[in-house]
């Protein structure tokens, strides 16, 4: 029993058979365990390899390998790519450009501490006002990859400087540029435009186009309206540098710009100049002639035919190359600063297109081809041309221009003479049939819708002003109380193109060219094709033309227009024409009307609401519109010319004999002793 018990307390020495039915459980062998431990020593072993391969990087050759990360840096440089040429009608250059040099900032390299130390050493270098450089700056912080243009233009000194103390100018760089180069300095500078930096309001308009920041763009006239044409492609450089900026080795090429194209105009230098030096010598006229505040004015010449702009001349005018290179503050302020401006009477305007004027009796033959065309006028009916005439319940006075001339007058006698009182009784036919039919009070101002005045010209750089064609409508929306009401002297000045209408010299040129081509509307254009230069003294390759417009023929009665341009003729050849003086004996016939134009001026020394008199004179020739051959054997086309010299007293007087000028100009033909004639 004892044996018994004991066997039952002990523990069996050895496991019970396996039983089939079960799994049996994991056990850790010796074997295992030596695989174990395997494993362990070479996890160790390769630990301990990384540990010391990272130690020897981070410690032994840390410093090394730093410098040679901070030098392994590659900048996608912007290469900008010239410019085209802008090329008068026979190919000339206008405007070109000439390599210079200029200095950027790459505001990712700049160094977080001494960044306002190393700006007043640029500045100092540069000669660029610290405040000047601090704002770009601010500007540009939110792109720091587009560098920020600091100066163009800079002396070799200057450069020479910043390229032997790198180190002194980290994110500072010299890069190669283009500045344009107008040959004829201030020649059209209305019409050329000038260049500038893109503005952030540019950039956020033209960035879908592919512009970016720091480009240059054009800013007005042809620069602006043709820039994507004239900018060309920019291209790219790839360049090493080290973290602080410093290059590190040459420029490679990753895609190489792609010049711009040039613009062809239909300006032609040669009579450019000639009307440019017109205007100067007749504002002088103005003055000899004691106008003294003739201090401006305008002259457009273009082709009856088709509308080619062939010179377009304002006065004041000034340079476009100040804002080329190192711009001087100082010689923008005609052209930034109102006060300057005004004080300089405003020479960034193109006084062709921009400025509206009261045309005065420029304006008559649009009147005259009105009335004959709505039956209200015959053009051989007598009219008394009286020194004074009374209209109105109030019997207010209109006076004539020449106090002494009272004689019946035919139409083309009272062009000729450019009698106001026949005029005078027109407008007033016009508003007395108003009085049983509306419609006769925005009759005259139809016509002149017609003929292109209340609207823009349509040319092709833009910046036009419409002008003005009041109608009852526009002065009940304008006055107030009994000043809205539209009265006999409304429709009577507006006969003689007085009191609230204002026209441009471009409109009214427009104008004088359908009279001359047979009562065809053209649309004025001033460039005519894109060009690619041609390579080695090859020609150019046309890429695109601009045709001009087909000319949209008014319905206006043809025997009028025959008048009217008789009428215009008798007014450069009548002993009694207003400009026979002028034109009587120049060799091509010539036709055309003046216009002396009230306007209020207010100048110091002079009370409010004082009156000068814009001096006009517009027409063309040859008379028969064809071509006309020079001494030389060469054919000209004809020419429509239109002056106005601001506060110039007479037309007769200043505009004539400088449109007698630009005329002389381009038929090389000269008039012969010019006589004296009463002129309005």
């Amino acid at each position: 029993m004892a044996n018994s018990s004991s066997e039952r307390r002990s523990p069996s020495r050895h496991f019970l058979p396996p039983d089939p039915r079960t799994t049996e459980p994991y056990r850790f062998t010796p074997q295992l365990a030596l695989r174990v431990g395997v494993l362990a020593a070479l996890a160790l072993v390769i630990f301990a390899v990384l540990f010391l391969r990272l130690w020897a990087l981070q410690v032994l050759s840390g410093d090394r390998y730093l410098i040679a990360a901070q030098k392994n840096q590659l900048r996608t440089v912007p290469v900008e790519a010239p410019r085209g040429s802008i090329l008068d009608r026979a190919g000339n250059t206008i405007v070109s450009n000439v390599p210079g040099t200029a200095v950027q900032i790459w505001t990712a390299d700049l160094p977080k501490e001494g960044r306002y130390a190393m700006l007043q050493r640029l500045s100092k270098v540069l000669r660029v006002p610290l405040p000047r450089l601090t704002k770009a700056l601010e500007e540009g912080k939110d792109d720091p990859l587009t560098p920020i243009l600091v100066k163009t233009a800079v002396h070799e000194e200057q450069v020479a400087t910043l390229l032997e103390r790198p180190h002194d100018f980290p994110g500072v760089s010299v890069v190669g540029t283009y500045l344009r180069d107008y040959e004829n300095q201030a020649l059209a500078a209305q019409v050329l435009g000038y260049v500038g930096e893109i503005s952030e309001q540019e950039l956020a308009r033209l960035k879908k186009d592919g512009y970016r920041g720091g480009e240059k763009i054009g800013k007005t006239g042809v620069e602006a309206a043709f820039d994507t044409y004239l900018r060309g492609t920019p291209g790219t450089d790839q360049l090493r540098v080290d973290s602080r900026g410093v290059p590190q080795g040459r420029f490679t090429e990753r895609r190489p710009e792609q010049p711009g194209n040039n613009v062809r105009l239909t300006i032609d230098v040669g009579l450019q100049r000639a009307a440019e030096r017109a205007l100067r010598e007749g504002i002088a006229r103005a003055r000899a002639n004691k106008e003294f505040n003739a201090n401006g004015g305008a002259i457009v010449a273009l082709d009856p035919r088709d509308g080619a702009v062939l010179a377009m001349a304002s006065n004041p005018t000034y340079k476009p190359s100040v804002y080329v290179g190192r711009v001087d503050p100082k010689k923008l302020e005609p052209l930034t600063n109102d006060k300057v401006a005004k004080r300089r009477n405003f020479p960034g305007l193109n006084r062709v297109t921009t400025v509206a004027y009261p045309p005065g009796s420029t304006f008559k033959p649009l009147t005259a081809l009105a009335a004959i065309s709505d039956g209200l006028l015959s053009p051989y009916e007598y009219i008394q041309c009286t020194p004074v005439a009374e209209y109105g319940l109030d019997k207010q006075k209109f006076r004539n221009w020449n106090p002494f001339t009272n004689e019946p007058m035919t139409l083309t006698t009272a062009l000729a003479q450019s009698c106001d009182t026949y005029f005078y009784d027109v407008g007033n036919r016009y508003f007395e049939r108003g009085e049983r039919e509306r419609k006769y009070w925005t009759a005259m101002q139809s016509w002149a819708t017609k003929f292109g005045f209340g609207r823009s010209a349509g040319l092709d750089i833009g910046g036009e002003a419409t002008g003005l064609l009041p109608t009852p409508a526009w002065r009940r929306a304008t006055y107030t109380g009994i000043d809205r009401a539209w009265n006999p002297g409304d429709l009577i000045q507006l006969a003689i193109g007085q009191k609230d209408l204002t026209v441009t010299p471009l409109q009214m040129a427009r104008f004088y060219a359908a009279i001359a081509n047979g009562g065809n509307l053209v649309t004025p254009y001033v460039v005519s094709s894109i060009e690619q230069p041609g390579n080695d003294g090859s020609p150019p390759v046309p890429l695109k033309t601009f045709p001009p417009r087909p000319p949209r023929p008014i319905d206006v009665d043809r025997d009028a227009l025959g008048i009217v341009r008789e009428g215009l003729f008798q007014a450069t050849h009548d002993s009694e024409g207003t400009s026979a003086g002028v034109f009587g004996s120049f060799p091509v016939p010539v036709a055309g009307k003046t216009g002396t134009a009230e306007k209020v001026v207010n100048l110091p020394g002079y009370p409010i609401g004082h009156l000068e008199d814009q001096s006009w004179w517009c027409g063309w020739g040859p008379f028969d519109g064809n071509e006309y051959e020079t001494s030389n054997g060469t054919k000209r086309p004809p020419l429509v010319v239109c002056a106005v010299i601001e506060n110039g007293g007479h037309g007769g007087a200043a505009a004539a004999p400088a449109a007698l000028k630009v005329f002389e100009h381009w038929f090389q033909q000269r008039a012969g002793v010019q006589g004296v004639v009463a002129s309005d």
